[in-house]
């Protein structure tokens, strides 16, 4: 080969090598977006969970019962703001108190114990849906040309978000009430 040919070739190298570097970067930037997409999802189904768990510990502490109630208040103003900065142990709390409710709730309303079942299973599939955007990010990201090049290595991986949420019950077709 001529040196001609060989400069050729390494140039169309340096080409297809620019553009696929432009191509991961754009992807990165569009699942980085995804991902804070998610995020915001997820965080506002969280607080709506949270907010209907206190409605309901507030507004029938007697059927519930004073223990029950002020757990449930508690583990719901602890998901809204965790003491310990840990969300995911906060939500799993109130989780648990949210599944240990009895089914039948004799002077709670029905559109009440809906809104709250409909708000746990899409707090469900939007957490699916940021862990999702999460495993993409991170597959693209500890890829061997991504990690060689150092693409995005300034910006810290995100973290997934996994909490006990009944998505088995969800995703099954399987209500509240099969739990």
């Amino acid at each position: 080969m001529t040196p001609d040919a060989w400069l050729l070739l390494v140039a169309g190298v340096a080409v297809l090598l620019l553009a696929w570097t432009a191509w991961t970067l754009t992807r990165l930037r569009r699942l980085e977006g995804r991902v804070a997409r998610a995020w915001s999802v997820l965080d506002t189904r969280l607080q709506q969970r949270a907010a209907l768990a206190a409605d309901l510990a507030a507004e029938h502490s007697a059927v519930l019962g004073e223990d029950r109630a002020t757990r449930l208040k508690t583990a719901a103003y602890d998901a809204r703001q965790p003491p310990t900065g840990d969300r995911e142990l906060a939500e799993n709390a109130l989780g648990r108190e949210l599944r240990a409710l009895p089914a039948d709730l004799p002077g709670v309303p029905a559109r009440l114990l809906t809104e709250l079942a409909e708000a746990d299973a899409r707090m469900g599939l939007a957490r699916r849906f940021y862990n999702d955007a999460v495993r993409d990010t991170h597959l693209l990201r500890l890829h061997r040309l991504p990690r060689l090049l150092r693409l995005h290595a300034d910006r810290p991986l995100p973290r997934f978000f996994d909490v006990e949420d009944g998505l088995d019950a969800v995703t099954s077709g399987a209500g509240p009430a099969a739990r």
